[in-house]
């Protein structure tokens, strides 16, 4: 039986069994298990104590009280499960069945000792002041979940807002982008034209022949010599236009803002010429891209060898969305929603996101399960593109600032998680809040492990 028990609630039943082994009891009753559930108690359910103002010893002295009082057998020999106990857990399974969760958690555990009225527990909690009618529908809410859902609850938020320019200014952020518009700017200077397109640009980038950039390029054709060869060969500007000008030419406009948000699914804090052009790639418009595409190149060799040493590094972002998409795949989705993102940053495991949720005792296993609940399984076809919701954007948008607020060239794991908390009604919160964490414990255990990896550096 216990298969179908979320870790925190093995934990519960182990903690419970060791209590009747320190009192010397021959049976695991129901009042180990009250024990167990003060001890184990995290998030709401150990707010749901502390409002009642419950300390340990006094449930402890009751606890032993109650015990003494029904004459218990003191014995050596390992504790068992009393019939009782089991009878108990079986009403913790019946609750699990019917709130719509496939495994026994902590709350039904709860839910099943409050319920309880063959043991003391009940009068010794209402001895300490515990209101048994306010905790359990407080308790019940907890654990009423859906289990399937054959859409995204987040997908009707995800509709994108048109970017606004002052977002592009974020590209001059970088010394390498930097220099690649001063030198693009002195190429338009050096023309008859007046706004900015993607043609300088590129050709801009092919002119650093060092980089490591330009050299992957070049293994597809792509040169500062041919570039400019079929670039002379143009004679009209049509493909940069839409019918409106700004600054930069439209296209360039949208390349420019592919570029930001490729670096931070790529984990960078900044924006370098390597995200321009596969901005590019992505754009699938302009003088640039109909260059690339006379030069017989295919986008997805070529963004992918730009990918491949980025990849090499191991940054924590790419990592978590990389792990996020296979989750979606894993439940039938081709959307990724915060819930995605947190299970990305527990399977990262080695960033100090894992590591705050791991104090925390969030685990995977568990954690699966909480998403499942809250978003089922789709029926989606894989081999279809996988898009964020709108609320999964603005999540890695909020990492991205904390991470630039930092003057961190990289979106660590740490400003993913953080992030989430900035959006409190999201599905990645709904998830740890039934977990029985919250914003306030993630927030102080990030400046935690923070502290303590600034210390170990030092």
């Amino acid at each position: 039986m216990l298969e179908k028990f979320t870790e925190k609630a093995v934990n519960v039943v182990s903690t419970a069994q060791k209590y009747a082994n320190e009192m010397h009891s021959a049976n695991i009753v129901s009042e180990h298990l009250l024990i167990a559930l003060f001890v184990e108690a995290k998030g709401i359910p150990q707010k749901l104590f502390r409002s009642y103002n419950i300390t340990y010893d006094d449930l402890y002295r009751e606890v032993t009280e109650s015990l003494n009082i029904n004459s218990n057998k003191q014995t050596n020999k390992p504790p068992v499960f009393s019939n009782h106990l089991k009878e108990l857990l079986k009403n913790a399974l019946d609750l699990a069945n019917k709130s719509g969760n496939p495994a026994i958690l902590y709350e039904h555990l709860f839910l099943a000792v409050i319920n309880d009225r063959k043991s003391n527990n009940v009068r010794i909690l209402e001895k300490l002041g515990f209101d048994i009618v306010k905790s359990k529908i407080l308790l019940e809410k907890l654990v009423q979940r859906k289990t399937k859902r054959l859409y995204h609850p987040e997908i009707d938020e995800n509709k994108d807002l048109e970017q606004n320019s002052s977002t592009t200014d974020a590209i001059f952020d970088s010394k390498e982008s930097t220099e690649v518009f001063e030198r693009a700017v002195a190429k338009l200077s050096a023309s008859n034209y007046e706004i900015l397109g993607t043609e300088q640009i590129i050709s801009s980038i092919l002119e650093d022949k060092d980089s490591d950039l330009t050299k992957i390029l070049a293994t597809y054709g792509i040169t500062a010599e041919k570039f400019e060869e079929k670039l002379a060969n143009i004679q009209s500007r049509q493909a940069e236009y839409e019918n409106k000008q700004i600054i930069f030419t439209p296209n360039a406009f949208r390349t420019m803002n592919l570029a930001l948000q490729t670096a931070k699914e790529l984990g960078s804090s900044i924006v370098l010429p390597s995200h321009i052009v596969l901005g590019v790639l992505k754009a699938k418009k302009g003088l640039a891209y109909e260059i690339l595409k006379e030069l017989k190149i295919n986008d997805d060799d070529v963004a992918h060898s730009i990918i491949k040493p980025i990849e090499k590094q191991m940054p924590e972002t790419l990592t978590i969305l990389r792990l996020a998409k296979e989750e979606a795949r894993r439940l039938g989705r081709n959307i990724v929603g915060t819930e995605m993102f947190l299970l990305g940053i527990i399977g990262e495991a080695s960033g100090l996101g894992a590591q705050v949720l791991n104090e925390l005792e969030i685990n995977i296993k568990d954690a699966r399960k909480e998403v499942e609940q809250l978003i089922g399984f789709g029926d989606e076809y894989f081999d279809t593109e996988i898009v964020f919701t709108k609320r999964a954007k603005r999540v890695l948008e909020k990492a991205w600032e904390l991470a630039k607020a930092e003057n961190k060239e990289r979106i660590g794991s740490e400003h993913m998680l953080l992030a989430l908390t900035y959006e409190p009604n999201c599905l990645a919160m709904k998830a740890l809040e039934q977990l029985g964490v919250d914003a306030v414990e993630i927030k102080e255990g990030i400046k935690i492990q923070q502290r303590l990896s600034e210390e170990n550096n030092s």
